[in-house]
């Protein structure tokens, strides 16, 4: 038989309940029993107020304990005395055993449950009477050395101060019996036992009761998750789990929530990226087979500006597979980068310069306020860095407006390297500016394929930036056109001398 998760944890919880409630019901009943019997020593102790008075009597009278020492029928008469002034009716304990056959020539006292032996002519102790508690009484110094009577021995025993004007002279010493014989004490341990039994088989039924309960609140979630799981693993990314508790499985169901929202947004992403793909490569096969086609037919002419047109589809086509295939290396990890101490600043000025002519001829102005120091520098790939600034300056060569402007500026802290780059509009919406890093993303009124670009440039911005381990984001500008921001780690001190 195989167990379900539920079947495990209300077995373990029960079993766990079983064996403390049996615990607890053993130990209780254990205790209940010897404490009792403690009790029980403590009250004869308590109600034996005229025998300690007679001891204290004899104490003052022979000013020690010689007599009774030397004498036991002394130590019988106060027995005696004591047993007719407190006129019980029945004995408290059942009197010991008979004694054994003794020889003639030696008459000795029975021996009593200690096992203790007086040498004498006749029983020290009185006969078994009314009180069978005598056989357990006996008489110790103030130092706990025996007088008379039942002798001292490891046993559990009570005490109770014998003084003679002010001063502590003796103990009366009664021991405890381990087994209670009185009919009335076994038959209140036995109810005491039956309500100790009654209360472990409530608290065993609350205790099933509980771990029914607790075994399917936590069992609930992880069937959830389990039947989640399958309706993922069948492409649908809309199932969600509700979250009732903030322990670690509700932490557990909210993260599956958000994992199925992510896998949701990735598959749509997928598909739009299926779409976009497709139409991105639809549009210049479709030329390039008109023109094709136009050639064949001899509609157009086989001449050089034919050539031209065909040969500017086919460079578009290549870019977009160039960066599509730069795109998928990187996140995959297998794009090899360099990993050495670089100047930003410095690769900016020259990628600037090389782009000069084409600024100038399309009337972009470009504004360099470099605010950082020029021996700048961080950790990256200098081709990769350049492919970066060489991405933003087409942007701008295609989007921005003839004439226009574009500020570079930068700022440095400690730790951080800020570069924005600035165009002179058109804006982007507010609504689009989270996007402009997506790939093939292009806001239609003024990023259009007329401008030239294949829509994936900024999403390899955003690749080479993080992998440098800084961030970038599209945001307005003051300048009522689009802004491009980028912050890099720096390098630091210490890990330029290891360089």
């Amino acid at each position: 038989m195989r167990w379900k998760l539920f079947h495990k944890i209300f077995a373990s919880y029960l079993l766990m309940a079983l064996l403390i409630v049996g615990l607890l019901v053993v130990t209780m009943e254990f205790s209940a029993s010897r404490n009792f019997a403690d009790y029980v020593a403590e009250v004869e102790l308590e109600n034996l107020d005229g025998l300690t008075s007679a001891l204290e009597e004899a104490y003052a009278r022979h000013q020690g304990w010689n007599e009774l020492r030397t004498d036991p029928e002394r130590w019988r008469q106060i027995l005696r005395s004591y047993l007719q002034e407190a006129g019980l009716k029945r004995p408290l304990f059942p009197p010991p055993p008979p004694p054994p056959p003794f020889p003639p020539e030696r008459l000795l006292r029975p021996p009593d449950s200690l096992g203790y032996e007086l040498p004498d002519r006749r029983p020290p102790f009185p006969e078994p009477g009314p009180l069978g508690l005598v056989w357990r009484l006996s008489l110790l110094d103030k130092d706990k050395r025996l007088v008379v009577g039942a002798p001292v021995a490891t046993r559990k025993a009570k005490f109770r101060e014998i003084t003679s004007e002010g001063e502590h002279v003796g103990w009366l010493r009664l021991a405890v019996e381990e087994r209670l014989s009185h009919p009335l004490d076994q038959d209140f341990l036995k109810r005491q036992s039956k309500a100790l039994y009654a209360i472990g088989v409530v608290l065993l039924a609350l205790a099933s009761l509980l771990s029914l309960l607790l075994s399917k609140h936590l069992a609930d979630p992880i069937r959830q998750l389990s039947l989640g799981t399958r309706a993922l693993a069948s492409l649908d990314f809309d199932t969600s789990i509700a979250v009732r508790t903030r322990d670690e499985l509700g932490q557990l169901a909210d993260d599956f929530n958000s994992m199925a929202r992510t896998l949701r947004r990735y598959e749509q992403m997928r598909k739009q990226w299926l779409s976009d793909i497709s139409h991105e490569m639809r549009t210049p096969l479709s030329i390039l087979r008109g023109e094709i086609e136009a050639l064949q037919d001899g509609v157009r002419k086989t001449d050089a500006k034919a050539l031209d047109s065909l040969h500017a589809e086919v460079l578009y086509i290549s870019r977009i597979v160039d960066d599509l295939h730069e795109l998928t290396m990187a996140e995959s990890g297998a794009l090899r980068s360099e990993n050495k101490v670089i100047h930003p600043t410095e690769i900016l000025k020259r990628t600037v310069e090389v782009f000069g002519d084409r600024l100038a001829q399309h009337h972009i102005q470009v504004i360099l306020e470099l605010g950082s120091p020029p021996g700048t520098t961080l950790l990256g790939d200098p081709n990769r860095l350049e492919r970066l600034f060489s991405n933003l300056l087409e942007n701008a060569l295609r989007y921005v407006d003839k004439p226009g402007t574009l500020r570079i500026l930068s700022r440095q802290t400690e730790t951080e390297l800020t570069l924005n780059f600035d165009d002179s509009g058109p804006g982007v919406p507010d609504s689009s500016l989270p996007r402009l890093f997506d790939r093939l993303y292009r806001v239609d009124s003024s990023r259009s394929r007329s401008k030239g670009g294949s829509g994936l440039g900024l999403a390899i911005c955003k690749d080479i930036v993080e992998s440098h381990g800084g961030k970038i984001a599209a945001l307005n500008a003051p300048t009522d056109g689009l802004r491009i921001q980028m912050v890099f780690p720096l390098q630091r001190t210490d890990e330029k001398l290891r360089q």
